[in-house]
């Protein structure tokens, strides 16, 4: 990946120099009874030389069923009739399962198709993504702290572990203009360095690690909330606060996210569920769409749907992706 880079560059491989773009995907044929393909996410350190197997990356989630059903790892799965194809994949680093739905067409996972995401250019063949009971993905409770609401360094969060765990905080407790984008909020490194602050201290009340600074690098996440407004995007599009039920900033180790982690917006939608919440108090009174929860971001909104049973678990957390196969080739490295 051409880390680590002092300068951040990771010119000498494959990485492009922000955590996002740092990020291997191990999968092969699952022994479990309840899966067809183990994956495991590392994330690569980019100045330093660290490999981080902590958490799950959402989006690099939706890669998996295609890729498993291309490089035929699913066994008696029908490769030749096209249609519909379920592939249910064992994240290894959380233990959740994820149903991935997708369609295929002459013995390939489709790629072309009508379906947008907001911060993606293009459209492709739609991927259904369903974590099925991910809350106490990695802590083993849905609220680690058994509370809906916590200070910490004299903040309000709410730390809640649902495909990942992560950190809610209100943007204005905090000084932050809550719709920022995130060339401006990498202007602010004090209000950055709180925020990382308070993530390392809520880790160790979680119970991700015994003190704060063994906090992984990329678990717990954290984000800013605050109620939906008018607000101009990354692509300079202007987002109506009638089009998203509330606004989100993730920060992804240590960097502003230029979209939303996709298991940061699973456990928003989940939040969103849970009574007196940060993210339920932000929320909008009327819903844009009443059977999901419609997210702002800095690339526009994504919706998701979280679905709670009767003593308040998560069953499922749903959300639609796109992938595609860029490339197949060899990589080099030097010893």
């Amino acid at each position: 990946m051409g880390s680590p880079d002092p300068y951040g560059r990771q010119l000498d491989g494959l990485g492009a120099g922000v955590s996002s773009l740092s990020k291997i995907c191990l999968v092969a044929p699952s022994e479990r009874q309840d899966a067809n393909v183990d994956y495991t996410f590392v994330g690569i350190g980019i100045e330093r030389d660290e490999v981080d197997t902590a958490g799950n990356c959402g989006n690099m989630s939706a890669a998996i069923g295609p890729y498993a059903f291309n490089e035929r790892l699913l066994g008696n799965i029908d490769y030749v009739t096209d249609g519909t194809k379920s592939v249910r994949i064992h994240n290894t680093n959380t233990g959740v399962i994820i149903k991935s739905s997708f369609e295929a067409s002459d013995g390939e996972a489709a790629v072309v198709g009508d379906y947008s995401i907001d911060g993606v250019s293009g459209t492709g063949s739609r991927i259904t993504l369903d974590f099925l009971k991910p809350g106490g993905a990695k802590t083993g409770r849905l609220l680690p702290t058994d509370s809906a609401v916590d200070t910490i360094e004299g903040v309000e969060v709410s730390c809640v572990d649902a495909a990942n765990p992560c950190i809610f905080v209100r943007a204005a407790d905090v000084g932050v203009e809550g719709a920022i984008l995130p060339n401006d909020f990498n202007k602010l490194p004090e209000k950055l360095a709180h925020l990382e602050n308070i993530r390392h201290k809520a880790a160790a009340a979680m119970g991700v690690c015994k003190t704060g600074s063994e906090a992984p690098r990329t678990i717990p996440k954290i984000a800013i909330v605050s109620p939906s407004k008018e607000h101009k995007l990354l692509s300079g599009r202007t987002l109506d606060a009638s089009s998203v039920d509330l606004v989100i900033r993730f920060i992804s180790d240590t960097q502003p996210h230029r979209a939303i982690p996709l298991t940061g917006s699973l456990c928003t939608a989940v939040a969103a569920k849970i009574k007196g919440s940060v993210v339920q108090q932000c929320l909008a009174e009327q819903h844009v769409d009443p059977n999901m929860i419609t997210i702002g971001h800095p690339s526009g909104r994504i919706q998701v749907t979280a679905t709670m049973d009767a003593s308040g678990g998560v069953e499922s957390a749903t959300v639609f992706r796109t992938a595609r196969r860029i490339m197949t080739g060899q990589v080099y490295w030097n010893d």
